[in-house]
Protein backbone atom coordinates (compact mmCIF):
# COMPACT_ATOMS: atom_id res chain seq x y z
CA UNK A 1 0.00 0.00 0.00
CA UNK A 2 1.78 3.54 -0.71
CA UNK A 3 0.63 7.19 -0.54
CA UNK A 4 0.42 8.73 -3.86
CA UNK A 5 1.93 6.72 -5.67
CA UNK A 6 -1.06 6.28 -7.82
CA UNK A 7 -0.18 7.06 -11.34
CA UNK A 8 -2.79 9.17 -13.14
CA UNK A 9 -3.73 10.52 -16.23
CA UNK A 10 -4.87 14.29 -17.56
CA UNK A 11 -8.50 12.97 -16.08
CA UNK A 12 -7.30 12.65 -12.83
CA UNK A 13 -7.88 8.85 -12.88
CA UNK A 14 -5.71 5.87 -12.63
CA UNK A 15 -3.57 4.40 -15.13
CA UNK A 16 -4.29 0.54 -15.22
CA UNK A 17 -1.65 -1.56 -14.71
CA UNK A 18 -0.83 -4.64 -17.32
CA UNK A 19 -3.97 -7.17 -16.98
CA UNK A 20 -5.73 -4.96 -14.75
CA UNK A 21 -9.57 -4.58 -15.06
CA UNK A 22 -11.97 -2.21 -13.26
CA UNK A 23 -14.53 -4.23 -11.49
CA UNK A 24 -16.23 -1.08 -9.47
CA UNK A 25 -16.00 2.35 -9.62
CA UNK A 26 -17.55 5.84 -7.45
CA UNK A 27 -16.60 8.63 -10.12
CA UNK A 28 -18.59 11.14 -8.74
CA UNK A 29 -16.16 13.83 -7.35
CA UNK A 30 -16.63 13.77 -3.46
CA UNK A 31 -19.17 10.86 -2.97
CA UNK A 32 -16.66 8.53 -1.13
CA UNK A 33 -14.23 9.34 2.08
CA UNK A 34 -11.63 8.00 2.85
CA UNK A 35 -10.04 8.44 6.43
CA UNK A 36 -6.65 7.21 6.72
CA UNK A 37 -4.80 6.57 10.07
CA UNK A 38 -1.41 6.54 10.78
CA UNK A 39 0.52 5.74 13.83
CA UNK A 40 4.37 6.70 13.40
CA UNK A 41 6.77 4.46 14.43
CA UNK A 42 7.71 3.71 17.55
CA UNK A 43 9.64 5.63 20.00
CA UNK A 44 13.36 4.95 19.49
CA UNK A 45 16.87 6.87 20.97
CA UNK A 46 16.22 9.78 22.72
CA UNK A 47 11.99 10.07 22.85
CA UNK A 48 12.57 5.88 24.04
CA UNK A 49 14.79 7.30 26.82
CA UNK A 50 12.47 9.66 27.93
CA UNK A 51 9.03 8.24 27.53
CA UNK A 52 7.75 9.82 24.50
CA UNK A 53 5.13 7.52 22.59
CA UNK A 54 4.85 7.35 18.20
CA UNK A 55 1.70 9.11 18.23
CA UNK A 56 -0.63 8.70 15.17
CA UNK A 57 -1.32 11.06 12.02
CA UNK A 58 -4.90 11.01 10.94
CA UNK A 59 -5.69 12.37 7.10
CA UNK A 60 -9.54 12.61 5.91
CA UNK A 61 -10.13 13.58 1.95
CA UNK A 62 -13.36 12.93 -0.11
CA UNK A 63 -13.24 12.03 -3.90
CA UNK A 64 -13.29 9.03 -6.18
CA UNK A 65 -12.65 5.43 -5.46
CA UNK A 66 -12.10 2.69 -7.74
CA UNK A 67 -12.21 -1.08 -7.19
CA UNK A 68 -9.86 -3.07 -9.45
CA UNK A 69 -9.00 -7.12 -10.17
CA UNK A 70 -5.77 -6.09 -8.31
CA UNK A 71 -5.76 -2.77 -6.34
CA UNK A 72 -8.36 0.06 -4.41
CA UNK A 73 -7.46 2.87 -5.43
CA UNK A 74 -8.79 6.68 -4.13
CA UNK A 75 -8.04 9.86 -5.84
CA UNK A 76 -8.85 13.15 -3.93
CA UNK A 77 -9.88 15.81 -6.36
CA UNK A 78 -6.73 17.89 -7.89
CA UNK A 79 -8.48 21.15 -7.67
CA UNK A 80 -9.72 23.52 -4.95
CA UNK A 81 -8.86 26.50 -2.73
CA UNK A 82 -7.25 23.79 -0.21
CA UNK A 83 -4.41 21.20 -0.63
CA UNK A 84 -5.71 17.83 -0.20
CA UNK A 85 -3.68 15.96 2.59
CA UNK A 86 -2.93 13.39 0.37
CA UNK A 87 -4.12 12.61 -3.38
CA UNK A 88 -3.85 9.23 -3.72
CA UNK A 89 -4.02 5.86 -2.21
CA UNK A 90 -3.07 2.74 -3.83
CA UNK A 91 -4.22 -0.47 -1.76
CA UNK A 92 -3.05 -4.32 -3.28
CA UNK A 93 -6.02 -6.38 -2.59
CA UNK A 94 -3.29 -8.43 -0.94
CA UNK A 95 -2.14 -6.05 1.65
CA UNK A 96 -5.81 -6.05 3.25
CA UNK A 97 -5.33 -7.76 6.42
CA UNK A 98 -8.79 -7.41 7.63
CA UNK A 99 -11.94 -6.05 6.77
CA UNK A 100 -14.72 -4.62 9.74
CA UNK A 101 -18.46 -3.48 8.26
CA UNK A 102 -19.36 -0.97 11.01
CA UNK A 103 -23.38 0.02 11.25
CA UNK A 104 -23.45 2.37 14.02
CA UNK A 105 -26.92 3.32 15.41
CA UNK A 106 -26.57 7.19 14.26
CA UNK A 107 -24.67 8.14 10.85
CA UNK A 108 -24.06 6.12 8.18
CA UNK A 109 -22.54 2.46 7.67
CA UNK A 110 -18.57 2.29 7.33
CA UNK A 111 -16.06 -0.12 6.40
CA UNK A 112 -12.56 -0.24 8.10
CA UNK A 113 -9.77 -2.12 6.44
CA UNK A 114 -6.39 -3.01 8.03
CA UNK A 115 -3.46 -2.77 5.77
CA UNK A 116 -0.08 -3.93 5.15
CA UNK A 117 2.33 -0.93 4.17
CA UNK A 118 4.79 -1.30 1.27
CA UNK A 119 8.28 -0.68 1.89
CA UNK A 120 8.70 3.29 1.07
CA UNK A 121 5.43 3.99 0.55
CA UNK A 122 4.77 6.77 3.30
CA UNK A 123 3.00 4.16 5.46
CA UNK A 124 3.56 2.38 8.93
CA UNK A 125 2.28 -1.00 10.51
CA UNK A 126 -0.89 -0.19 11.96
CA UNK A 127 -2.10 1.74 9.55
CA UNK A 128 -6.10 1.67 8.75
CA UNK A 129 -8.28 3.12 6.73
CA UNK A 130 -12.52 3.79 6.84
CA UNK A 131 -14.25 4.19 3.91
CA UNK A 132 -17.92 6.25 3.78
CA UNK A 133 -20.08 6.54 0.71
CA UNK A 134 -22.03 9.73 0.62
CA UNK A 135 -24.44 8.69 -2.45
CA UNK A 136 -25.22 5.01 -1.74
CA UNK A 137 -25.37 1.71 0.26
CA UNK A 138 -22.18 0.40 1.34
CA UNK A 139 -22.98 -3.11 1.18
CA UNK A 140 -22.77 -4.11 -2.56
CA UNK A 141 -19.20 -2.39 -2.51
CA UNK A 142 -18.33 -4.45 0.59
CA UNK A 143 -19.25 -7.59 -0.81
CA UNK A 144 -17.67 -7.15 -4.19
CA UNK A 145 -14.47 -6.25 -2.35
CA UNK A 146 -14.22 -9.34 -0.15
CA UNK A 147 -14.84 -11.76 -3.34
CA UNK A 148 -12.43 -9.75 -5.22
CA UNK A 149 -10.11 -10.04 -2.66
CA UNK A 150 -10.74 -13.49 -1.78
CA UNK A 151 -9.94 -14.77 -5.11
CA UNK A 152 -6.49 -12.48 -5.41
CA UNK A 153 -5.29 -14.07 -1.89
CA UNK A 154 -6.51 -17.65 -3.75
CA UNK A 155 -4.63 -17.05 -7.14
CA UNK A 156 -1.50 -15.82 -4.76
CA UNK A 157 -2.00 -19.26 -2.88
CA UNK A 158 -2.11 -21.40 -6.04
CA UNK A 159 0.64 -19.83 -7.97
CA UNK A 160 2.86 -20.29 -4.30
CA UNK A 161 1.41 -24.26 -4.66
CA UNK A 162 2.82 -24.75 -8.29
CA UNK A 163 6.08 -23.25 -7.20
CA UNK A 164 6.82 -25.88 -4.67
CA UNK A 165 5.41 -28.63 -7.39
CA UNK A 166 8.18 -27.70 -9.41
CA UNK A 167 11.05 -28.99 -6.93
CA UNK A 168 12.62 -31.97 -7.84
CA UNK A 169 11.40 -35.56 -6.62
CA UNK A 170 13.13 -36.63 -4.11
CA UNK A 171 15.31 -39.92 -3.68
CA UNK A 172 16.47 -41.65 -1.01
CA UNK A 173 20.49 -41.79 -0.67
CA UNK A 174 20.42 -45.92 -1.19
CA UNK A 175 18.30 -45.34 -4.29
CA UNK A 176 20.04 -42.78 -6.21
CA UNK A 177 22.06 -43.48 -9.22
CA UNK A 178 25.44 -45.64 -8.48
CA UNK A 179 25.16 -45.85 -4.56
CA UNK A 180 25.10 -49.61 -3.26
CA UNK A 181 22.22 -50.64 -1.16
CA UNK A 182 25.08 -52.09 1.82
CA UNK A 183 24.59 -49.82 4.98
CA UNK A 184 27.87 -50.31 7.11
CA UNK A 185 26.04 -49.53 10.41
CA UNK A 186 23.65 -52.23 9.94
CA UNK A 187 22.41 -55.04 12.68
CA UNK A 188 24.66 -57.99 13.02
CA UNK A 189 22.43 -60.85 10.48
CA UNK A 190 20.68 -57.61 9.24
CA UNK A 191 20.15 -57.59 5.09
CA UNK A 192 19.49 -54.98 3.24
Amino acid sequence: MALDWTMLDARHQPIPLRDETTIMSIDRDSQVEFSLTIPDAPPSGAAAATGGNGGVKMMKERGKLWLTNKRLIFTAPKEGKTKPSFESLSVPLDAILSSKFEQPYFGANFVVLDIKPSPGGGLTDGTNVEIRFYDRGLFEFVSVLEKTRERVVYMKRQAAMDDDENLPAYTSSGSAPGASNSYADTPPGYVA
